[in-house]
């Protein structure tokens, strides 16, 4: 996404006779030769060196997908589910209704470039990547709100003064919002600042993408970041287990917060409505309060999820159609990457999805479509091996209402093979989920083994820029030479 706004670098930031509300330029940088230990594409690039570089298609859900951006270079477009309902997401979504932004502000926050400290787009950065505190009181979030959307907070400082208007602008309307709803209690408590702000801005548009290029325009991010459904309704995702249970919302299927707010399917919202129906019974105002650093200690499901399906405020299964930009991305670009992350909530709710197979199947485009393996399960996959990741993925794609109709064949099942899906799965050695290359080779997809970085946290082995880099360049290099 180019910056049709920016200033000349002469330009003084913040002046009054010279400043854009969407100017946060710098200096056009030199490519910085890299040091011995990491690989020149994942340092800052001019757009003149970006030609001949592959472009990739990269699904993932918000946090997962984080660390390795930098693989990716500046030509990716990132496909982000609508669907999370955790963190202050959840209060958002309680209390205004509408798609859920957490993921997507996530990425426009990691996709800011590098700034200097103190500067401009440095300080914007602070102010919209800001949470407030989870473990104040609701009064003492509520001041702590009050000085930012009346401006007197320190998160202002360094901001220009035409920025600080305009971003106070859009939080100024998301108090609107909420206290047009007053009745609801909205909670403050761990709320983000950048998802008031995207929320604010997708209230405002009535149009998420409109939001998203706000926000990637005045932080200069160029990223092109798509919302796997364009909506401006409340996206809901349920899991059907083997055992017949079904499972409603991301954070029932893959971290269930005890006490959580329960979804309500008695009516259906207009998320810009001042009136919202009562049934008589309010739920209490809080945030869902899921740590991240917790996620790998998970109580089991049930049984293993056999599906993953969208539903709408009634309960009712719905079949939604994926953002068109999303399939023709499909067709424009060089590579598919199957980021690391949640299976079922990160990446299936891009999948599941009609059109989404054909688009992936029939691409000629793509050269590779890669798959990066998880180092470790978690609840939502629970005694997987590399093999049930594959071949789950392939599933969902084939599943029903998304295979091709062949005329006169319309009933037969005609399925794609799962080599139309993946093409090469990429695992960390030393990885704890089992990889039999043998079984997945007999699939019809390439293993490539990388090595990675140990977390300090988990003292498990993961993927970082520079290992996926090194991965993608051996697939592309394989993929030129079968050519």
């Amino acid at each position: 996404m180019s910056n049709l706004f920016a200033l000349s670098p002469n330009a003084v930031p913040g002046s009054p006779s010279g400043s854009s509300v969407f100017d946060l330029p710098t200096q056009p940088q030199p490519v910085i030769p890299a040091p011995p230990d990491r690989h020149p594409t994942l340092l800052a690039e001019t757009p003149s060196t970006l030609a001949g570089k592959p472009s990739f298609v990269v699904l993932s859900g918000g946090t997962g997908c984080n660390s390795i951006c930098a693989a990716f270079g500046r030509t990716a477009c990132y496909i982000l589910p609508v669907s999370d309902d955790g963190g202050s997401s959840s209060e958002i979504i309680r209390v205004l209704g509408g798609p859920s932004i957490g993921d997507i502000r996530s990425r426009l926050i990691r996709l800011i470039p590098q700034a200097d400290p103190g500067s401009p787009l440095d300080a914007i950065r602070t102010l919209l990547a800001y949470r407030l505190p989870a473990s104040c009181t609701e009064r003492e979030a509520r001041d702590e709100w009050r000085d930012i959307v009346e401006g007197r907070s320190k998160l202002w400082a360094g901001i220009p003064s035409d920025r600080k208007e305009m971003i106070r602008a859009f939080l100024v309307h998301f108090e609107s919002e909420i206290l047009s709803r007053a009745h609801k209690n909205f909670s403050f408590v761990n709320g983000s600042i950048g998802n008031y702000f995207l929320s604010a801005a997708q209230a405002f548009f009535r149009s998420l993408p409109s939001a998203i290029f706000l926000f990637s325009s005045m932080t200069n991010s160029q990223a092109n970041i798509l919302p796997v459904i364009v909506t401006n309704h409340t996206v809901t995702i349920a899991a059907e287990l083997g055992n017949g249970e079904r499972l409603v919302g991301q954070c029932e299927i893959s971290h269930p917060v005890r006490d959580a707010p329960r979804i309500d399917f008695s009516f259906e919202s207009d998320p810009t409505s001042p009136v919202d129906p009562l049934d008589g019974t309010l739920p209490r105002a809080r945030n869902v309060m899921f740590q991240a650093e917790e996620k790998h200690k998970f109580q089991p499901l049930s049984a293993p999820i056999s599906r993953l399906y969208y539903i709408n405020a009634y309960g009712n299964e719905i079949h939604p159609t994926p953002n068109p930009d999303y399939i023709s991305a499909l067709s424009c670009h060089d590579v598919l990457i199957y980021s690391c992350g949640s299976l079922w909530t990160s990446i299936m709710p891009c999948l599941a999805l009609k059109g989404v197979a054909n688009a992936i199947a029939g691409s000629r485009k793509l050269k590779a479509k890669v798959l990066l393996l998880n180092s470790v399960n978690d609840r939502e996959t629970d005694g997987y091996t590399a093999v049930d990741y594959v071949r789950t993925i392939a599933q969902t794609l084939n599943d029903g209402h998304h295979v091709r109709s062949y005329g006169g064949l319309s009933k037969a099942d005609t399925r794609y093979p799962i080599s139309a899906f993946i093409t090469h799965l990429v695992y960390l050695k030393g990885t704890a989920v089992a990889v039999d290359v043998r079984q997945i080779t007999a699939l019809g997809v390439r293993c490539v083994a990388v090595d990675g970085p140990i977390d300090e946290k988990t003292k498990q082995v993961q993927f970082d820029a520079a290992c996926v880099h090194r991965a993608v360049e051996e697939i592309l290099d394989g993929v030129a030479e079968d050519r």
